[in-house]
């Protein structure tokens, strides 16, 4: 994309950012993350459809925000990443400079917060289709079925913690599974540890949620985890009408009291 590379080396010459993160090719083909220091380099720059990566993941590591003001290629799931880190005070709207990639490949003219959040707001917010058609076959089994099916995939997971990894909204720097005193979730992966496991991210997750998929992605044996949270983001829309990431100004839906809150949860 010669429009994004020269943005990019245009945003490093005249000092408005430090660092540009992106995608790169890796030795082996595939895109990985690129942190861009240097005008010369900005050429090393792709985006493709091996882009999948939500690089939204690095706007809070420590060792990236020290670089100083950041450019990010930002599709869909990274603004409104971008914007659920904003409303929980984790970056600043000001040090952040979005290159905005379009569905169709093309660079954006996001010029602020608002352009942005305009943007969003016209896109399709729904979960991506094939996931919403693996959901609609979830729902279609009994409680006791669908429970069968994510204690088989459960049975697959080693307690690597790569979703919580891969996923933006995890960036608490020590998480509840750590914590030994006491112990929360049991260390052992096990049925019954892991779903206690991804029962309790799903439901951090709730609200917050902005259907990226990258949690399932990066499983390493393949759990599909992030239908549950695509689950919740669904429960939470068809409940608040809230899709997650739309406004640098979102509240905690799980901790928000409405006195028109539905309440046909409740037996």
């Amino acid at each position: 994309m010669t429009n994004l590379i020269n943005r990019a080396k245009e945003l490093l010459e005249n000092g408005t950012v430090k660092v540009v993160i992106g995608y790169e090719a890796g030795p082996t083909g595939l895109a990985r993350p690129a942190f861009i220091t240097d005008p010369a380099k900005a050429g090393k720059l792709i985006y493709d459809d091996r882009c999948v990566q939500n690089l939204a993941v690095y706007l809070t590591k420590a060792e990236v925000k020290n670089l100083g003001k950041m450019a990010i290629v930002s599709t869909l799931p990274v603004m409104r990443s971008i914007m659920m880190l904003i409303s929980e005070h984790q970056v600043m709207g000001d040090n952040i400079v979005v290159l905005g990639i379009s569905t169709e490949k093309e660079l954006l003219d996001i010029a602020d917060i608002g352009v942005m959040k305009g943007y969003i707001e016209k896109c399709d917010l729904r979960n991506p289709e094939k996931d919403r058609e693996t959901l609609a076959m979830l729902n279609a089994l009994t409680p006791a079925e669908r429970f069968a099916w994510w204690q088989k995939e459960m049975e697959k997971c080693i307690k690597c913690y790569a979703c919580r990894q891969a996923c933006p909204m995890c960036y608490c720097i020590r998480c509840t599974v750590e914590v030994n005193q006491p112990q929360w979730i049991p260390v052992q992966a096990n049925p019954h540890g892991s779903t206690e496991w991804h029962i309790l991210r799903a439901m951090h997750l709730a609200g917050r949620c902005i259907s990226c998929g990258e949690c399932g992605r990066a499983c390493p044996v393949g759990i599909p985890c992030h239908l549950l949270t695509m689950q919740l983001a669904d429960q939470v829309n068809n409940y608040f009408h809230v899709h997650a990431g739309t406004s640098d100004n979102m509240t905690s839906v799980l901790s928000t009291y409405e006195p028109n809150d539905k309440e046909s949860f409740i037996i």
